[in-house]
């Protein structure tokens, strides 16, 4: 087997079915703990490179890794148009309780980021660790609308939905009246953050979708003092260059080390 083995990344996902018939796919290796989740961000799905790079990763050393699609992403079930920061929140929680023992670290990539956060504080006596990439918690309150323009705005009062286009894919954003409103009932930048575990942050200072501020702000509401932030001059949102995943690699290594060391 080699370091990264594609015939492992390519094979068929496990499934759960929720209570409510919905399917969520996911990849889970065995190993030992703290084991490693793997939250993806928005429209984003568990084959990305972040994703698969942490897989070798917790291959190669033995320690349990579980990266799953949200319900309307990749290979599960459901509508893009019909999510929810809260109900993607939930597919989270539920794959951590029905799939994985023990504690966790998490690692959350942008709308990941806020979702490893609400998952935390939900579960925080499974979370070992947080370790975030471009994290970009209230985005729906404090980003998305700013990118709209006055008639996108009247057209998603009006319609409910619109259709943006995207840079990172061929076929527009489905953004929804519901998105923003159910978001707002999340948000974590306004008040303190009562999380205790160690949290690690990178972002890149040259993100055009989530401003590196966002980090600083993270580290100012979220209670422990084991916060340390690592900004990249030319890093943009995505990180997913072979510098940047060696950082994210890096950066988990030192995290479990601490975490089984505390």
């Amino acid at each position: 087997m080699t370091e990264s083995d594609p015939v492992l990344h390519n094979l068929p996902p496990q499934v759960i079915r929720r209570d409510d018939g919905m399917t969520i796919a996911y990849h889970f290796t065995p190993g030992k703990s703290p084991g490693i989740v793997f939250l993806p961000g928005f429209r984003s799905d568990m084959t990305g490179s972040k994703a698969l790079e942490l897989e070798d990763m917790c291959r190669r050393t033995g320690r349990a890794y579980l990266r799953f699609d949200y319900s309307g992403h990749g290979q599960s079930g459901g509508d893009f148009e019909f999510g929810t920061i809260g109900s993607w929140t939930d597919d989270a929680i539920y794959v951590l309780d029905k799939v994985t023992k023990g504690p966790q670290i998490l690692v959350g990539s942008s709308m990941g980021g806020w979702i490893m956060l609400l998952v935390a504080l939900e579960r925080p006596h499974r979370i070992a660790g947080l370790l975030g990439v471009a994290a970009a918690p209230d985005f729906t309150e404090d980003l998305l609308p700013r990118e709209l323009s006055d008639e996108q705005k009247r057209n998603l009062a009006r319609t409910g939905i619109i259709h943006v286009p995207s840079e990172y894919d061929e076929m527009p954003t489905p953004i929804t009246q519901a998105l923003l409103d159910e978001g707002r009932t999340h948000l974590l930048l306004r008040q303190p953050i009562p999380l205790d575990c160690p949290v690690r942050l990178i972002h890149g200072m040259a993100d055009p979708d989530v401003p590196w501020q966002t980090a600083l702000r993270i580290s100012q509401m979220i209670q422990t003092d084991d916060v340390e932030i690592q900004f990249v001059k030319a890093g943009t949102h995505r990180m997913s260059e072979p510098p940047d995943l060696a950082r994210l690699t890096r950066t988990l290594a030192e995290l479990v080390t601490a975490v089984e060391q505390a």
